[in-house]
């Protein structure tokens, strides 16, 4: 018998929840038990949470002392945050912290130069517009029709874009041609190859550009501090992209 039950349950037609009748559609979906479920369990979670806060705060002791009852209080926007420490540093930190900044400056210029440097002796500039253009002339309008670019270069349509190491068509049945130089698709990685190191050369410049302003203006600051030092004018004021320029006094040096 039991075994009758368990076959007809098997073949018994799965539950489904009504949906949302037509003359509630605009309230949305209708809620399903999983939805009530995860509800009802985020109401419970906020009630227990409310009641243990309730249960501490029944708990305290009023004569309790801690220290952050006098390092907090209410701002003026209403927002109780913690007060901000008065932190007084003697003026050999300063001067410390100051030196340590302008040795990270300086030794980050010195390693995008460098990394500048290497990058143009690799590239040869080989990408850039030449000033120069090479004008083919003919005799009449009938050759101008007639006229082929890769017959005259004698290059294939492929490589016409190469101003630079432009290969004959003759050439390239010679074995001492590398494949990557014949092979189109190996063309086209060579090139996004290249404007890729081209698009990082340009990036590192700037932001060696920067390093070097930013090593400028500091230096302007600790010469601004040196009491030896007088300021006889300022030629130029600071902008974002250029450190401030003074006029000093001439010292005589013993």
């Amino acid at each position: 018998m039991s075994s009758w039950k368990n076959a007809n349950k098997a073949y018994q037609k799965p539950h489904r929840e009504r949906h949302q009748p037509e003359s509630r559609k605009h309230l949305g979906l209708l809620e399903k038990h999983k939805d009530y479920k995860q509800r009802a369990n985020d109401y419970n979670e906020k009630k227990a949470q409310l009641q243990y806060l309730h249960k501490r705060a029944l708990d305290r002791n009023p004569d309790e002392f801690y220290y952050h009852m006098i390092n907090s209080g209410v701002q003026e926007n209403g927002e109780h945050r913690s007060k901000a420490k008065d932190v007084t540093l003697t003026p050999e930190q300063i001067s410390l912290m100051q030196t340590q900044d302008y040795n990270y400056v300086a030794s980050r210029r010195v390693m995008e130069l460098r990394k500048v440097e290497k990058l143009q002796s690799e590239l040869h500039l080989q990408e850039q517009e030449p000033v120069n253009r090479h004008t083919f002339f003919v005799d009449s309008v009938k050759d101008l029709k007639k006229f082929s670019l890769t017959n005259r270069l004698d290059t294939p349509a492929a490589l016409l874009h190469r101003r630079h190491n432009r290969l004959r068509t003759s050439d390239l049945s010679k074995d001492i041609i590398p494949s990557s130089l014949t092979n189109p698709e190996k063309l086209q990685e060579l090139v996004k190859q290249s404007r890729k190191s081209y698009k990082e050369l340009e990036k590192r410049k700037e932001r060696h550009e920067k390093l070097s302003v930013l090593q400028q203006k500091i230096e302007i600051k600790r010469a601004l501090k040196d009491s030896k030092k007088t300021i006889k004018q300022r030629v130029k004021p600071e902008t974002p992209n250029s450190a401030p320029i003074y006029l000093w006094h001439q010292e005589r040096k013993k």
